[in-house]
Order: structure tokens, then sequence, then C-alpha cells
């Protein structure tokens, strides 16, 4: 009789799937490797027990003990089971954007789970990771499972996940590999295991628009984060569990993408996976077309339908927030340079930039921020009038300070390959669109910029 000793050894062995319907003729062979089928119901069933284990035989985990984790409820589910597998109090933070499938099934598991506002910044003692730490700072005989920053969480991919695809694509026989990045620790795990075993497959990476991992891969900086509608991908602080290093190219989705493309997943191909599942997939479909027949390219379903039952599921809740009509993307902020903004000098200053110099700059250019760049032309900070009306005001600087005396931590990072709708969370917060490209600035886009863009096109 074969048999499992715990519900935790059934976790992994997930099965490789091809799509027939939506790949059309004549595209690339989209394989979906379908993670909803771990025992909790998603992937984060392997970091979850993975980094629980490791806790115990690092004694950071005593029988008795109690798990807290931020979570937006996949790794709650994945670490839920395993404290009730192992006798484990547990305790959960979570974003009051999460669906209430996620929140009843950690009750149901018998975990306590905390709702955090999910529009507060990353800095805030209300953010959902914040609220995480102080519940596990007064809780004795606790261990904070801490997702975004564990290495263990890369580590969980990189000895199960890695070595599991790598064998069921015949030692890595594959075109690329999608995966969407939440905390980063699945792309950089698996990516890891590939590039080790000298895989010619492309990591690819998919992150939500809102999120600042596309950023963070493609200028260093990450981009001001804002509110999307897709659960379990994206991020908007920076993880230390994500590795741009290894992956090769990343992408970026938005709500409409992800639910829509879920949605004929799960309609027309029977996989009953969730709403992130559904932008990896849409980033698959989209290079299996570009790059056509005699491809392969796999991509990771993370998560399982029922937790959204009420949301992309739902017709009436796609339709209250439009997503049942058509989509009509904006384009990318390289066409907006392309359409004239380029064209204009790009203002920077050096360092060693006198205050008098760049009240001048700002006074003939007609700008109100300057980036800050080394001899390179890789910015380094912004100077923002309001920067130098306080300084003055104080007296922290006078009219012989420099730059670096004044400067704040550049913010409002975009690439030219980004959405256009990452512009509108910039310019909310009354901030300009420093434009990146390989370390260097190629240009500054306002509002005016976008209005005149949006114009023109409509």
């Amino acid at each position: 009789m074969q048999t499992f000793d715990s519900i935790l050894d059934a976790i992994g062995n997930t099965p490789l799937v091809r799509l027939r319907k939506l790949v059309e003729p004549g595209w690339a062979d989209v394989f979906v490797k379908c993670e909803y089928m771990n025992p909790a119901g998603s992937i984060k069933d392997r970091m979850a027990a993975y980094i629980i284990q490791k806790a115990e035989q690092e004694g950071l985990l005593k029988p008795g003990g109690t798990i807290v984790e931020n979570t937006s409820g996949n790794t709650g589910m994945g670490a839920a089971m395993t404290a009730a597998a192992k006798g484990y109090r547990a305790v959960f933070t979570m974003p009051d954007k999460m669906s209430q499938e996620k929140i009843d099934g950690l009750r149901g598991f018998g975990a306590e789970v905390i709702i955090t506002p999910t529009d507060v910044p990353g800095d805030s003692p209300d953010h959902y990771v914040n609220v995480a730490k102080r519940m596990a700072s007064e809780t004795p005989n606790s261990f904070y499972m801490d997702q975004y920053h564990n290495q263990w969480n890369i580590e969980a991919h990189e000895n199960t996940t890695g070595p599991e695809l790598y064998d069921q694509t015949d030692g890595g026989q594959v075109d690329a590999i999608v995966v969407g990045t939440g905390t980063g620790g699945t792309i950089s795990g698996i990516g890891r295991y590939f590039k080790k075993m000298g895989s010619k497959a492309k990591i690819i990476g998919v992150d939500p628009l809102g999120s600042v991992h596309y950023s963070v891969f493609k200028t260093g900086v990450p981009s001001t984060p804002y509110v999307y509608k897709v659960e379990g991908l994206g991020e908007d602080i920076i993880c230390r569990a994500f590795d741009p290093s290894v992956v090769d190219e990343m992408y970026q989705v938005n709500d409409y993408e992800c639910f829509t493309t879920a949605r004929r997943l799960t309609r027309e191909e029977g996989l009953a996976c969730g709403g992130s599942s559904g932008g990896m997939a849409h980033i698959a479909l989209r290079l299996a077309k570009e790059w056509g027949s005699g491809k392969k390219i796999v991509a990771i379903l993370p998560d399982n339908a029922s937790r959204y039952l009420s949301k992309y599921l739902n017709d009436d809740w796609m339709r209250m927030h439009g997503f049942l009509e058509p989509e009509k993307g904006l384009g990318h902020i390289g066409d907006i340079l392309a359409n004239g903004a380029a064209g204009r000098d790009i203002i920077t200053a050096t360092q060693d930039r006198s205050i008098t110099q760049l009240i001048e700059s700002m006074r003939t250019s007609g700008v109100s921020q300057i980036p800050v760049v080394d001899e390179n032309g890789k910015p380094l900070g912004m100077v923002h009038e309001v920067d130098l009306l306080r300084g003055l005001q104080s007296g922290a600087v006078n009219a012989r300070s420099t730059a670096s005396e004044t400067m704040t931590p550049i913010s409002g990072v975009v690439h030219p390959k980004a959405r256009v709708e990452e512009l509108y969370g910039l310019f909310a917060q009354d901030q300009a669109a420093i434009v990146v490209e390989e370390g260097r600035i190629v240009g500054v886009l306002t509002e005016i910029d976008l209005i005149e863009h949006l114009a023109k096109n409509r």
C-alpha cells in the first residue's frame, strides 16, 4: 500500500500540461506547471514547509511555538497547513484586498488572521509586513518566517521546484520559463538551478502594473508602487528574496490581462488556476506568438481558482470593475519619448553643483526638480524646489552648498518599455517620471507629456 506519513510529504511532483485551445497554429508550444495541485492549493506550500523545517533544524522554532507571517494568502495557507500538521500555533497578517476565500481558508486551518489596510506605504506601522514583525516581537516563543527577505525562500525552489521542472523538461530542454515575481523566491530559485545546470532556457519574470520588481530589474531602483487588484503577484517593497541576476527578461501585465486569461485557462483548458496564473500565461502566449513553432515555453500556474470564486470567476465582480469590457492599453513610455519628449534637453546636475547653480538651472529651464548624476550619467538622487526651500529656510544649507547636501533618494524611476499606465501612480504623488535605460537617464516626463500623448493618440 502506497501511503504518506504526513500531508506534507504530498507537496510537489505537480504535472506539466500542454495548452491546447489557447495556443494557435504556428505558435510555440506552451506548457503549464500546475502548482495549484499542491495539497494546500499553491506553490507556496513548498516554501512554507521548507522554511519551517529549516527553522526547526536551526532551533528557531521549538515545540509549542507560534509561526508568524505576513501573507497575501498562499504562503499563509501553506504555513497554516504545516502548522496544523506539526502542532504549532499560527498568526498571519493580510492586506484587506485579499479574497474572503483566503481569509476563511486560513481560519479553517485554525490560524489567527489580522487584516490590515492595503493602501499604505511600506514604511507605515499599519503595513501588513510591519504588523507581522510587531506581532512576532510581542509573542513569546515565536518564529517570523519573513518570506520577502528570507534566503530559505530561494533555497526552497532551488532545491525542489527547480530540479523537478528540470527533470520534467528532459534536462532543461525548454526555451523559456515564465514565472511571476511575488516575493521573488520562485523565479530566483528556479533561475539559479537552471543557470547552475547550464540550461539555455530564458528565465522570464512577470510583474503587475503597480509593483516595483519590473523597475528594480530594469533600472536597479524601485518605482513608486500603487494598488492593483491581482493577488499574489508583485510587491510594493524591495524583496531580498528576489535575485534579478538570474532573470533574463521581465514583462509587465495589468489586471485585465491577468483576469481574462485566467478565466480562459479555467473555462477553455479546464485548469482551475488563480488570477496571477493568468498573468504568466498571458506573457507565455505572447512569446509563443512572437517566437513561432519549434519553441517550447513553460509557465507556472501558482494557485487554485477556488480562492477567487467571489472575484475574477464571478461575472458580476468582473463587470463591476470593468474587466468584461475590451481593454485598451496606452502603450509604452518609450512611445511618449518617441513622440517628441526625448527631443528636449535633459537637465541634470553633478553632486558638486552649487545651490546657486541649481537655482539658476531651475529658473532658466522652468523645472522644479533636477536629477543628480555621477560622472557616467547614473542617477544618484533628486533635488526638488521644496528641498532647497526647506534647507535654506532652516539654515541646513546655503548658497555655496552642493547638490549632494540637499538631494533626496531618487524615486519615480521607470524604463522605456514600462507601460504608460505606470505614470498615473507617479503623477498622483506629484513626482516627475525619470526614464532610465542601461543605467542612464534618457528622459524626464511630467503630466503635460502624458496629456499631449493621450490627446494625440485619442
